[in-house]
């Protein structure tokens, strides 16, 4: 058929089914109509076509357009440097002249968009210069967003608590924390998460990928923020400064978290006790304790942890992992904490000062400790007895005495404890390991607080008085069982004779005279004792005898 050069006829209707005839240019041929768009018969004619990915050839154009497409997922245009794919396919609408058609609009551009926009990444051109601060950008979108932030044009206003943002997608996100919907779900263990992006991130944890990998220390993350935070602890790099303090850090999140201790934010409030936190994190841990839910369990002893941070540390227990070295002396720890505070061992240093005594602390919980000695905040209260404690494990720990749970175990000879750092004090019994060493005296203490309390013989302080009599101690417990002389408090009770003590060692010697336990034998006769003091007595009978007998020897002589 002869190419006919006239101006196009108008359409028919669509409903008489007759055909239509368009023209693309001098070299196209007239087509009948066959429910194609014009616009998708752009570099179409009746020779048949090779397609640029298999060269197969297609008799017509919709076979060509099926077979262009290839398979679902195939991109058959890579970029010459990367190897980056492409899902467009090209045609020709003059002789010599390459066009990319997109599949989603079969718009003709001589470089398809993505492609362009690809290159700039190789070439570094970011066209799309901010006027206000002179940032650049590759992305027109971006772009725009960017501008917004100068502008401080935010469209999108939650209808709840009337937050607003810039971005619509920020704003459907934000609405999903009131509404509590999550429609993205882990397809191995069905958890539900308010964002596509973070149920991707979650699978990882199934999957164990870890696709961005530090060039340096070849260490793996599974998201790029958390790739990027890392990268900055090989350059050096905090670019978020605190203005009140002149603190830096590489953390966006941690540096608004260090915001909240000068503005005293606590944004995160307990729905059961009203408790407010200044972090989430904080907040979730703090309703386990309502709730005792414990999510994170040992496999080798079954023992179950509130946060994965504490269920990592306890693992190092049985692996024997200490990845925290000192420096200067080389000794290892399982927690960072402890290696900061054995580091301040070293330089003196003590960054935690109380504002209203002005003592220093190494350690921040040995601070927190002190600066409820002034407020007298005792939050947490035995259930049984009624008792105050300033901390939570303080309280645990007596709970401990009521309900007779020991879970801390003796490797060596099976004796039980209420807490870890008694069961670990109890075997250096075992090893002989005395790791405090007075400097001028040269005496070795298993506990640094028996050190602590030796060295104030040396230096003769005694930070313990009495509030009745002014009577100073250098021990905290000798000042606490002085005083009950003056309140007659005998906290400590037989249960089976009723008798009262002033203080637990009285009461456990008391308690052997039920058992007939003897724990102190004689070396010399094997003869037993319920107390120490009387073992020593003892012992010094047997050396007085010596002497004796010594004594009648050499007069005998003369």
């Amino acid at each position: 058929m002869a190419v006919q050069q006239a101006a196009p006829k108008p359409a028919e209707s669509l409903a008489s089914r007759k055909p239509l005839i368009w023209y693309s240019s001098l070299n196209m041929s007239i087509l009948p109509y066959n429910g194609l768009k014009p616009r998708e018969y752009v570099g179409f004619d009746e020779k048949l076509y090779n397609c640029n990915e298999h060269g197969k050839t297609c008799s017509d154009f919709q076979s060509f357009q099926k077979h262009a497409s290839g398979k679902p997922g195939e991109k058959p245009y890579q970029h010459k440097q990367c190897r980056k794919a492409y899902c467009e396919f090209k045609t020709r609408t003059h002789p010599g002249v390459e066009n990319f058609v997109s599949k989603k609009r079969a718009k003709g551009s001589s470089t398809p968009r993505n492609i362009k926009n690809h290159k700039s990444i190789h070439t570094r051109k970011k066209p799309y210069i901010c006027k206000q601060c002179g940032k650049v950008f590759d992305d027109k979108s971006v772009f725009h967003r960017h501008k917004q932030t100068h502008t401080g044009k935010k469209a999108h206003i939650c209808k709840h608590c009337g937050k607003a943002f810039t971005k619509l997608s920020n704003h459907k996100k934000h609405e999903r924390s009131h509404t509590g919907e999550k429609p993205y779900s882990c397809k191995q263990c069905g958890k539900a998460f308010t964002t596509l992006s973070y149920c991707k991130i979650h699978e990882r944890n199934h999957t164990g990928e870890k696709p961005y990998i530090c060039e340096k220390c070849g260490k793996a993350f599974t998201t790029l923020s958390y790739w990027k935070i890392h990268e900055r602890i090989h350059t050096g790099e905090k670019p978020y400064v605190c203005k009140q303090c002149g603190k830096g850090f590489a953390d966006k999140s941690a540096f608004y978290r260090h915001k909240r201790i000068h503005t005293g934010e606590k944004p995160y409030i307990c729905k059961q006790c009203g408790k407010a936190f200044t972090t989430l994190s904080y907040c979730k841990v703090h309703e386990r304790s309502h709730t005792g839910e414990k999510l994170h369990i040992c496999e080798k002893c079954g023992k179950a942890f509130t946060t994965l941070s504490y269920y990592k540390i306890h693992e190092r227990i049985h692996t024997g992992e200490k990845p925290y070295a000192c420096k200067q002396c080389g000794k290892a720890f399982t927690k960072l904490s402890h290696h900061k505070n054995h580091e301040r061992s070293h330089n003196g240093e003590k960054p935690y000062v109380c504002e209203k005594c002005g003592k220093g602390f190494a350690d921040k919980s040995a601070f927190c400790r002190h600066e409820q000695t002034h407020t007298s905040e005792k939050a947490y209260i035995c259930k049984q007895c009624g008792k105050a404690f300033t901390t939570m494990n303080n309280c645990r720990n007596h709970e401990r005495r009521h309900n007779g749970e020991k879970p801390y175990t003796c490797t060596q000879c099976g004796k039980a404890f209420t807490t870890l750092s008694y069961c670990k004090i109890h075997e250096r019994n075992h090893t002989g390991e005395k790791k405090y060493v007075c400097e001028k005296c040269g005496k070795a203490f298993t506990t640094l607080s028996y050190y602590k309390i030796h060295e104030r013989i040396h230096t003769g302080e005694k930070p313990y008085a009495c509030k009745q009599c002014g009577k100073a101690f250098a021990a905290l417990s000798n000042c606490k069982t002085h005083e009950r002389n003056h309140t007659g408090e005998k906290p400590y009770v037989c249960e089976k004779c009723g008798k009262a003590f002033t203080t637990l060692s009285y009461y456990k010697i008391h308690q052997r005279y039920h058992t007939g336990e003897k724990p102190y034998v004689c070396k010399q006769c094997g003869k037993t004792f319920t107390t120490l003091s009387y073992y020593k007595i003892h012992e010094k009978n047997h050396t007085d005898e010596k002497l004796y007998v010594r004594n009648v020897e050499k007069y005998s002589l003369h």
